[in-house]
């Protein structure tokens, strides 16, 4: 199986990894190219207004825009799956990982991104802002949507067929799921959610969501996990399984 996740705001260069000397690049930094000439231009305050940022964060991601620079090396990057900190991502036991669990996880996870479109665990990135409902014009659209168009969908298609699978399990946010376009996937697609009793009702929080799905993700790494079944094991953060609210494709976790 396949997992997709989605990236996180928080990040962490401040030092590198030493976790593991393996790293990769990028499948489509030519597109990213193409984004950042178009950020690159922009001024601080334009920036602030295009993603609703304050002054302070609109010159970081400013100045980041105008040192983006390839080739993507160890010491001018860091892999994804170590630079990405947001919630999800401190549900990764990271410093537990041996190689084989960095190289199963290069073979079945997938980060997806607004500037990067789709990214393996160790593909080295630089620092940057772009959310994947951005509204930046380019040449083939009015969004970062249609910037993308089918390229993530069919990258996508391709790490199934390497993986020899035909299960992908969604994890990411819907903001983000929605840059894959559905008609292209081929297979069956499970996607996990995660509830909290709130006085007799599961609702969803979403710190708890986001957290989880990064333990889950951790979870099938760990334990290399290949047939969608065996997810139904997965007991971290007090949530289990719960079949009645479940049905074939939509998987309730609850707690």
């Amino acid at each position: 199986m396949i997992i997709v996740i989605s990236p996180a705001k928080k990040l962490d260069f401040s030092a590198k990894t030493t976790y593991t000397k393996a790293f990769s690049q990028p499948d489509f930094l030519a597109h990213s190219s193409q984004l950042v000439k178009i950020l690159a231009k922009k001024k601080p305050q334009q920036l602030a207004e295009l993603m609703n940022l304050s002054s302070n964060l609109a010159h970081l991601n400013y100045d980041r825009y105008q040192t983006f620079s390839i080739p993507f090396t160890p010491e001018n990057a860091k892999p994804a799956l170590m630079a990405f900190k947001g919630d999800a991502y401190q549900s990764f036991a990271l410093e537990n990982y041996a190689e084989d669990d960095f190289a199963f996880a290069q073979v079945h996870l997938r980060i997806l991104s607004g500037l990067y479109g789709l990214l393996k665990p160790l593909d080295l990135i630089q620092p940057y802002r772009l959310e994947m409902g951005t509204s930046l014009k380019n040449r083939r659209g009015k969004n970062l949507y249609e910037f993308w168009g089918d390229i993530i969908a069919r990258a996508i298609v391709g790490a199934m067929e390497a993986a020899n699978t035909q299960t992908l399990i969604n994890l990411a946010s819907n903001e983000y799921f929605k840059s894959v376009n559905k008609k292209l996937l081929k297979g069956r697609m499970i996607t996990p959610s995660f509830k909290d009793d709130r006085n007799g009702t599961f609702k969803t929080i979403s710190i708890f969501a986001k957290q989880a799905r990064g333990y889950m993700s951790d979870f099938a790494i760990r334990n290399k996990i290949t047939q969608a079944e065996e997810l139904k094991h997965f007991h971290v953060m007090g949530y289990g399984f719960h079949e009645s609210l479940s049905t074939e494709d939509n998987w309730v976790f609850t707690r």
